[in-house]
């Protein structure tokens, strides 16, 4: 005698909470624990303290948000054009700033952003001394590496080019044009 099958309860859950729309389904830079920045140098040595401008920049009032972000450009893009090893690291970070409208100065991430990648200080540097390449430090390469992570996350860019904020989106169109876009 053949029986009927049983419904067996499923062990897959059902309760998941989906965030209302145009809600960031994640908290701001919770990947900064996956960067070894001890390991990693900036422009004062040890990068260790670039998680703490990061958040800052992230979470704090204008004038705390815009002093950690002139700390942060010392250390990752020193005098607008010089990056450094932690560079490359730091800018998906400054990519998921950028597109927080909490962030009070969006547009000048966008500006350094772009000058990183505008920076061929090294680059150049090594076309007149090419031992400059031979190295342990290859600065050539964090430039490079820099320049690349701005491009990786270039899909940012029309979304900002439409916002409403007139400097964000000319800050934006300016690395889009730096970027060929």
């Amino acid at each position: 005698m053949r029986t009927a099958p049983t419904q067996q309860q499923s062990t897959e859950r059902t309760d998941h909470h989906e965030p209302p729309t145009g809600v960031a389904r994640t908290t701001p830079l919770t990947a900064l624990g996956r960067v070894p920045w001890r390991e990693i140098q900036d422009s004062t040595g040890c990068a260790a303290a670039i998680p703490l401008l990061l958040n800052s920049v992230a979470c704090g009032d204008p004038d705390t948000a815009r002093a950690a972000l002139a700390d942060l450009r010392t250390r990752i893009c020193q005098y607008g054009f010089v990056v450094e090893q932690a560079t490359a690291a730091t800018v998906p970070f400054l990519w998921e700033l950028a597109q927080l409208p909490q962030v009070s100065c969006r547009a000048e991430i966008i500006h350094l952003l772009r000058s990183i990648a505008d920076a061929r200080q090294w680059e150049n540097t090594a076309a007149v001394y090419p031992k400059l390449l031979n190295h342990r430090e290859n600065h050539v390469v964090w430039e490079r590496k820099a320049r690349q992570a701005v491009r990786d996350r270039r899909g940012a860019l029309r979304r900002l080019m439409a916002e409403e904020d007139a400097e964000i989106a000319h800050a934006t169109t300016e690395l889009a044009r730096t970027l060929g876009e």
